[in-house]
């Protein structure tokens, strides 16, 4: 069997494969999927994705499947590994930080002034995939971000370092690094804070993805992914960022929440009620991603479980803490009937916490004048579509329900969606497939999520 695409999602524990036919024509398909077990641990990726395609081809009932192009998304071995180095943290570093998560990385380490000696250790005893440094406006502080970038390439770590800082120190930063033998790894991009208040991320965002691809092969287990991937390998979480920067062009202001087994993610697409935007205290990208790295729903069940309390989950499941003992004891990844309760439970405590901590908030303050409102953080108020892809919310039976339950806690104070936000689900749980697919085929993208959301 011929077909256009096969788009893997290689996770940290499950390699998923997706099989995708007529995309350059009114009507492209998404045609079925495959799994199998991630094998990292095992040296190469490469055999999850063979027995996954294996799976698929069982699935589709053919002993043979031709693609033209192959694509794929990963967070196996960890995912993007990074550390962001900046100058002031509610500055330059935050604009770094927002540049690294939107781009899918998960980040290990985020420090703000020049480096110390035990920063330093850490940077070295760290198993990065990138180092970013930032720090300064354009024409503004210079010596922080120099300082930073001689320290990194004296360390000749050989890894991919970006440095994303005031421009007059590019020609500098060469020099540091083409001194000690690293310019191969070195690439600058735009200032991500080049003026106060004003934020400029997506370039460098693709920076970080391109060299995500470059260097993905030298992760353990990664050696030979390009093997049998033929076009892009993007992080998963930023594949997902595609997915919902593509779909906003189409239907408005939205976020999408992913709750998973070990974190909760957020992205969101919107710029806020004009209104809002006039009294902000710092700007907001575009497009935003938090992830949450103690909210997941299995490997990080217990810290719900402790946020919720047992007495209050015991009541609100009508079981007994025996009962309760026995269902953690025995919690499985994929939920079985007894389970389903509790984890709909735990996927709405993740999904509750996580778009309070992405929410913007209104603070109060007086004056002279008296009481004055500004706000911090992502005005989510405007956004007009929920989208929930990931297993738990494309899966349990009640994830409307969790949704709504969730929507409706949101208090005046906060800037979140309102209570009657349009809920999506990813029914056929493609949406970072499509991410990743959009980059060369965006039309049939869109459409094929527009189909597993069910729109038009």
């Amino acid at each position: 069997m011929k077909i256009d695409a096969l788009v893997a999602e290689i996770g940290s524990t499950t390699t998923i494969i997706n099989a995708f036919n007529d995309l350059d024509t009114e009507h492209p398909k998404f045609i079925g999927s495959g799994f199998a077990p991630t094998t990292v641990v095992e040296g190469d990726v490469n055999i999850g994705l063979v027995r996954a395609k294996q799976n698929l081809m069982q699935n589709l009932k053919v002993t043979e499947l031709i693609a033209k192009e192959t694509f794929a998304s990963s967070s196996a071995a960890g995912g993007l590994k990074m550390s962001v180095h900046g100058l002031v943290y509610d500055m330059t570093v935050k604009a770094a930080k927002e540049a690294a998560l939107g781009a899918g990385a998960n980040l290990k380490m985020i420090t703000s002034g020049p480096l110390d000696e035990y920063q330093i250790e850490e940077i070295k005893n760290e198993t990065l995939n990138i180092i970013m440094v930032s720090g300064g406006v354009d024409f503004g502080e210079r010596i922080t971000a120099l300082e930073n970038a001689k320290t990194i390439a004296e360390l000749r770590l050989n890894i991919p370092v970006i440095y994303s800082g005031n421009i007059q120190n590019h020609n500098l930063v060469r020099k540091y690094f083409a001194d000690n033998n690293q310019e191969e790894y070195l690439y600058i991009s735009n200032n991500v804070y080049p003026k106060i208040d004003v934020l400029e991320v997506e370039n460098t965002r693709k920076i970080i993805q391109d060299v995500f691809e470059k260097h993905i092969v030298q992760a353990p287990g990664m050696e030979h992914v390009k093997d049998l991937i033929s076009e892009s390998i993007i992080p998963t979480p930023g594949a997902v960022m595609e997915a919902s920067k593509l779909l906003q062009k189409a239907i408005g202001d939205l976020i999408t929440v992913d709750v998973g087994g070990a974190t909760t993610d957020i992205h969101s697409v919107t710029e806020g009620k004009e209104e809002i935007s006039k009294i902000l205290i710092a700007p907001e990208p575009f497009a935003k991603r938090t992830v949450e790295g103690d909210l997941g729903v299995y490997i990080n069940k217990n810290n719900i479980i402790n946020i919720i309390g047992k007495t209050q989950l015991t009541k609100e499941l009508s079981i007994t803490n025996d009962e309760l003992d026995f269902l953690v004891a025995n919690y499985q990844p994929i939920p079985n009937t007894k389970q389903i309760a509790l984890t709909e439970k735990l996927t709405e405590v993740a999904f509750d916490i996580s778009l309070k901590r992405h929410s913007g908030r209104l603070i109060y303050m007086f004056n002279s004048s008296g009481k004055i409102a500004y706000a911090e953080g992502k005005d989510l108020s405007n956004v007009k579509n929920i989208v929930a892809t990931g297993g738990a919310l494309t899966k349990l039976p009640n994830r409307y329900k969790i949704i709504k339950n969730v929507l409706e806690k949101q208090n005046n104070l906060t800037l979140s969606p309102s209570a009657k936000t349009n809920i999506l689900i990813d029914n056929s749980y493609i949406m970072a497939s499509l991410g990743v697919l959009s980059i060369k085929h965006p039309e049939a993208a869109l459409k094929l999520l527009k189909q597993s959301l069910e729109i038009d």
